[in-house]
């Protein structure tokens, strides 16, 4: 076995969803299309935000990078997989697997945080809305954001640093379209106790405390609903907030069925469909939950069309 700080694998192999050529023609017709619909649901996102000066306000804020980020996620891992099979190659180098380790670790934390921060403007919203301009500034969105891109980039950073002290011997195939932590580890010939360890603890936290965020928001924005007096009213505000808990149920449960179990648990199997949801499936729907179903958003989107074919 060679020292912790090297390897003896200089490039893994990527060996994607499927082995059979029908089934990876059609896989590679569908994830090409799920992300053309990602990449274009959200640019139209930014784009409307950007053109119209109504929606420089904190929530469509926080949209915008909700949608950046979720293209930069799509494009970490769907890309690579596309461009594997046009070329006919499933090679991946060791740096390369590690730089895509790590957008992937800082991009999910991310989503993960914008989505706790979004909740918390619905809430200050609905649950105080007369003091949501002083509560909801500026500063304050400019400053949650901020700090979630330094704790998301030191967070990927730790995991990055751990899995690069690690040793890989002999087998270098990933049966995965990308390169994840949980397999990397599965092929380690190192120790890799302290690497499960963290992913338990700390990555746990990075994880559960905007979930509770999340739901302690949507807990006060229900009893609020419940107690407006409008038919009407309660099921537009029970529709809005069951869809954004479908979509945070699906990111979380993904990620929590991947990653914060014990190793031994896991199956290459179910461990892909599990990340092929919250790498490419959440990504290419939020657009449709938080944004295109918005009316406000929408008459941006007609108006930037109109002005577009009148010019």
């Amino acid at each position: 076995m060679r020292g912790a700080n090297q390897s003896s694998v200089s490039e893994f192999l990527l060996l994607g969803l499927s082995r059979q050529p029908q089934q990876q023609q059609a896989l590679f017709a569908l994830f090409l299309s799920m992300y053309l619909a990602t990449v274009l649901g959200n640019l139209l996102i930014l784009l409307a935000i950007s053109v119209d000066p109504h929606l420089h306000i904190p929530m469509y804020f926080l949209l915008s990078h909700l949608s950046f980020v979720d293209i930069c996620f799509s494009t970490t891992t769907v890309p690579k997989m596309l461009a594997n099979h046009i070329l006919g190659t499933q090679a991946i180098s060791f740096s390369g697997c590690l730089t895509q380790m790590y957008f992937l670790f800082e991009l999910a934390d991310m989503d993960n945080f914008l989505l706790a921060v979004m909740a918390y403007d619905r809430f200050v919203a609905i649950c105080h809305p007369l003091h949501y301009s002083t509560k909801m500034t500026h500063q304050l969105c400019a400053l949650l954001v901020a700090g979630s891109w330094v704790i998301a980039n030191l967070n990927a950073l730790l995991h990055t640093l751990l899995m690069a002290r690690l040793s890989f011997c002999a087998d270098n195939a990933i049966p995965h379209f990308f390169c994840d932590v949980t397999p990397l580890l599965k092929l380690s010939c190192s120790d890799t106790h302290l690497n499960e360890v963290m992913i338990l603890t700390e990555g746990s936290l990075i994880m559960i405390s905007p979930f509770i965020c999340i739901l302690a928001s949507y807990v006060h924005i229900t009893c609020a609903v419940l107690r407006v007096p409008s038919t009407k009213g309660r099921w537009k505000a029970f529709s809005t907030c069951g869809s954004h808990l479908a979509v945070g149920s699906l990111f979380y449960g993904t990620i929590i069925a991947v990653y914060f179990n014990p190793l031994s648990s896991h199956s290459s199997e179910k461990d892909t469909a599990a990340t092929v949801m919250y790498t490419v499936v959440t990504p290419m729907l939020n657009p449709f939950i938080y944004s295109l179903r918005n009316r406000d958003l929408k008459g941006a989107l007609r108006k930037m069309v109109d002005r577009k074919i009148c010019s």
